[in-house]
């Protein structure tokens, strides 16, 4: 027993230092977009959770950054997974609409996952991701301080189709969860056109992105549950973001929690459990920086549901 679980320690720790050491060291892209509910659906980030809820799944996610600034970011997800017949198998896709102003992403994904089963331990799932992201900014619709003097904005960027690809690893079982995942391998950019000048020139897209989450699940009684949750973000050109956030969950039916994300805000989650197919969560961050001063908080709503009628379905409520 001892051998096996040093087998699989080795296995995480390899498979992280493997991740960590390809991830990126300077650059200036944007950063994709995240949510405070991110426990409850790490699909977007690590498609090795692709099948993990071992049923017909689908979950939908709105997340209002910044309310009351104009052009704040606005971002809606759209999530389905399911496993196949092989039962090691499962498979997954996301739709993601990304807004910041006049600037619009649209990234479509599909993910495909297959599980180690460690009998007595838990699973190791391995994933791939397939994707492309479409990116549009008319600057010539952007209102200028002095247009003379920045001639970038006489022009557009182009719509390009940008095709990347990722890759993550999962080990759960019903206590806890570790996940090491980078979900864009490919750095990506589109051209700037200024039609004026009759000239283009790139402007870096997306970079990669390195994720490192846990989670573990302690029963205080058997009405009460909690589930402390760590999530650990990289990316070049900006700083190490670590979130870390508590959840409770009360008789398996209503989840109550917070979260810290370093250098940016703290928030509040609160979801609804219905007969463990349904759940409605509501999420509300609060700047910690300057930005607070403008703002009435980030709101985010996530829906999500389960078809349980698979022979293999289980009975017991889902934790992660």
């Amino acid at each position: 027993m001892m051998r096996m679980k040093g087998k699989i320690q080795h296995i995480v720790i390899s498979l992280g230092i493997i991740l960590f050491l390809m991830a990126p060291a300077e650059g200036f892209a944007q950063q994709d977009p995240m949510y405070t509910q991110y426990m409850f659906n790490t699909q977007t980030i690590n498609p090795a959770y692709a099948g993990s809820w071992e049923s017909i799944g689908f979950m939908i996610m709105s997340r209002m950054q910044w309310a009351g600034i104009e052009g704040a970011p606005s971002t809606q997800t759209f999530s389905f997974q399911m496993p196949l017949r092989n039962e090691r198998i499962g498979i997954g896709a996301n739709l993601v609409n990304d807004r910041i102003g006049l600037e619009q992403r649209l990234m479509v994904s599909l993910d495909y996952s297959y599980k180690i089963v460690f009998d007595g331990y838990g699973n190791l799932r391995m994933g791939l991701k397939a994707g492309f992201s479409s990116y549009n900014n008319n600057l010539t619709d952007h209102i200028l301080y002095d247009p003379v003097s920045d001639p970038s904005f006489i022009g557009d960027i182009d719509n390009k189709f940008m095709p990347n690809m990722g890759i993550g690893f999962l080990f759960d079982n019903q206590h806890f969860y570790v996940g090491i995942s980078m979900p864009k391998l490919l750095n990506t950019s589109v051209n700037a056109v200024n039609d004026k000048q009759d000239n283009s020139f790139p402007v870096k897209g997306e970079l990669r992105h390195f994720f490192a989450t846990a989670g573990y699940l302690y029963p205080i009684d058997n009405s009460i549950k909690l589930k402390p949750t760590i999530m650990l973000k990289s990316i070049a050109g900006a700083p190490l973001q670590l979130d870390l956030s508590a959840n409770v969950l009360l008789k398996d039916k209503f989840w109550l929690g917070a979260l810290y994300r370093t250098g940016d805000s703290f928030g509040f989650i609160a979801q609804w459990v219905f007969d463990k197919k349904l759940r409605v969560g509501y999420a509300v961050d609060f700047s910690t920086s300057q930005l607070r001063k403008f703002h009435y908080g980030s709101h985010e709503i996530m829906i999500s549901y389960e078809f349980k009628f698979l022979e293999r379905d289980v009975i017991s409520p889902r934790y992660f």
